[in-house]
């Protein structure tokens, strides 16, 4: 297992919530917002609930095309249940092309780095928040941090 692998598992397990409600949404959707603007990088941000968008926002520098992505890669969450950096990272640690091997259609799903599931302690998947315009594991990262910081207010 590559340490990026086990990494991702890790995060996996660490970034569940004990609630996560439109409220929530909104203030991480305004968090992650401030810290692209505050580092001026041009992504598109998104947070669904199930498959309703519940919050949407471009920056500068950031196109239709990072929509397109967003979606793809929502879908790989909803479809896996998991992160999808890590729904890709798994296809290739195994030698495989996710665009070949999952057998789905890659203008519909993107496994690269982005979109990272809402899950709740218990209960499971119940959305997805990701970002797009960054190399993948940017977006991965960005995305895991503002999770990260979320969760310390809500427990502090």
């Amino acid at each position: 297992m590559t340490e990026l692998l086990e990494r991702l598992i890790a995060e996996e397990s660490e970034l569940q919530f004990d609630r996560f409600t439109l409220d929530d949404a909104w203030t991480l959707g305004g968090r992650l917002r401030s810290a692209a603007a505050e580092a001026g990088l041009p992504v598109a941000i998104a947070i669904w609930f199930g498959q309703q968008r519940v919050f949407h926002v471009a920056l500068p520098g950031a196109s239709a095309d990072n929509d397109g992505w967003l979606d793809r890669k929502h879908r790989v969450v909803q479809r896996f249940g998991r992160a999808s950096m890590l729904v890709g990272e798994e296809f290739r640690a195994k030698g495989e092309d996710f665009d070949v091997h999952a057998r789905l259609d890659p203008r519909e799903f993107a496994a690269h780095g982005g979109v990272v599931p809402i899950r709740i302690r218990e209960a499971g998947v119940i959305g997805a928040v990701g970002v797009s315009g960054l190399p993948e594991l940017a977006d991965h990262d960005l995305v895991v941090e503002q999770l990260r910081a979320h969760l310390r207010d809500q427990v502090g």
